[in-house]
């Protein structure tokens, strides 16, 4: 049996490089070998058994990465052997290789390096599936982003911008809202020291879409700063999972409550992965080729240091992506 190394979680702070079975590419299906792996929330909870991978997908843990392709499997024509992609992944991608369904790569948009193209992925796909798609957030209207500082808050923010739309987000220290507003943001507010809702509706009429991280915590609260006929896009539950409803607000402001994930998507059919991964392809990569977007990076770690990067994340002090590197 081949070998190759990947991340293996003993416990949620003892993360492993060691050798596991090797993967292929199946019929549909690109081998990467992985340059750099984005680090992202599931990433976490996986390492502590709180998010099991979907059915069929690998159990290592990863969801993002940038690479070259080292083989492709049958039936697949439009990637060759040796270029250059970042790929979107339901699990897999703390290792040496990956395979992944070939919808699911992208090319490396221009003026980004391999390395951090890994960031991109996972925060581009969950934000033009979430705005665009499913919000079709529109020029002059107002997004809320909570976390403006993580890495779908910062993507968010460039995106909601390029699009035309104003830009609110919630942060928690004046160093995070100093990079929100130097990517775009037009309102800041620290949530330890103003209510987000009085400052949006002091301001404006409301948030015509909010995209929530945090769920339960901020249900009620949203719906008062949304403005009629508001929408808000939840995408998160890092503040729990139940919550009361006021029906009587909901149907008065005619407001819509979405909840989305993206992981567990299937790959093709209506707004399957590749649908979004096409839709990213075409309507994100050239805002980064003409720089109204960028990737956002605090760090860049070794990937035997996946533990670390892990506490990073949680301890809540980062900002933007965290990112494994491979080295051959």
């Amino acid at each position: 049996m081949t070998t190759m190394r990947a991340i293996v979680a003993e416990s949620p702070d003892t993360l492993i490089w060691q050798e596991v079975p090797d993967v292929s590419a199946g019929a549909g299906e690109v081998l990467i070998k992985v340059a750099a792996a984005g680090v992202n929330r599931a990433d976490v909870l996986q390492a502590a058994g709180k998010y099991p991978p979907p059915p069929g997908a690998s159990d290592i843990i990863g969801m993002e990465v940038s690479g070259c392709i080292a083989d492709v499997g049958t039936g697949v024509t439009q990637w060759s052997v040796g270029q250059e992609v970042c790929a979107l992944l339901a699990g897999g991608g703390y290792a040496e290789y990956v395979a992944v369904p070939a919808g699911q790569a992208m090319p490396i948009p221009v003026s980004v390096n391999l390395v951090d193209a890994a960031a991109l992925p996972e925060v581009a796909c969950t934000v033009w599936s979430n705005l665009v798609m499913t919000a079709h957030l529109s020029p002059g209207q107002l997004l809320l982003i909570h976390g403006g500082a993580s890495g779908i808050g910062t993507h968010a923010i460039q995106v909601g911008r390029a699009l035309g739309a104003r830009v609110a987000v919630t942060a928690g220290s004046t160093e995070k809202l100093e990079l929100c507003r130097g990517l775009g943001a037009q309102i800041t507010i620290n949530y330890h020291d103003e209510d987000f809702v009085a400052r949006v509706k002091g301001e404006t009429d409301g948030a015509d879409v909010i995209l929530d991280i945090m769920g339960a915590a901020y249900l009620d609260r949203n719906i008062d700063a949304l403005a009629t006929d508001g929408q808000l896009v939840i995408i998160g539950m890092q503040g729990g999972v139940k919550a009361e409803l006021n029906l009587g607000k909901l149907l008065t402001k005619r407001t819509r409550i979405i909840g989305t994930t993206l992981r567990a998507r299937a790959v093709s059919g209506r707004n399957g992965k590749s649908v979004i991964v096409a839709a990213v392809t075409d309507s994100v990569w050239p805002m980064i080729a003409n720089g109204q977007v960028r990737p956002i990076i605090s760090t860049r770690l070794p990937i035997q240091e996946a533990a670390q990067a892990h506490q990073m994340l949680l301890s809540g002090n980062s900002y933007g992506k965290i990112l494994l590197t491979l080295n051959d």
